[in-house]
């Protein structure tokens, strides 16, 4: 699974995540090494960095700074879904490493 050049949005999140349908994720990816830059919504700047496996599951940390000012950091394990329609849709399971930790 390659996901250079490819943006993604949220669709739903859970009650305490930050990311929403306005956030855009630009992903770049090097061998099995990505990274993105991401804001929009709640998120005023953000980045994460990740490893890809060969089964496209990406295992990421992120931080980024919100519209209150905060920094926050996460990690996320990414499991990919390929649309019929040739897109990709990330399946995801998150934990804040700040803040409350939820």
């Amino acid at each position: 699974m390659n996901y250079h050049n490819k943006s993604f949005r949220a669709i739903q999140n859970s009650d305490n995540g930050e990311t929403s349908s306005e956030t855009v994720f630009h992903y770049v990816q090097e061998g099995n090494i990505l990274t993105s830059n991401y804001s929009g919504g709640k998120i005023v700047k953000g980045h994460l960095m990740g490893k890809v496996d060969e089964n496209g599951i990406i295992t990421m940390c992120y931080h980024q700074i919100n519209t209150a000012g905060e920094l926050m950091t996460g990690t996320c394990t990414s499991t990919p879904e390929v649309l019929p329609n040739g897109k990709i849709r990330l399946h995801e399971t998150w934990q804040w490493t700040s803040g409350d930790l939820s």
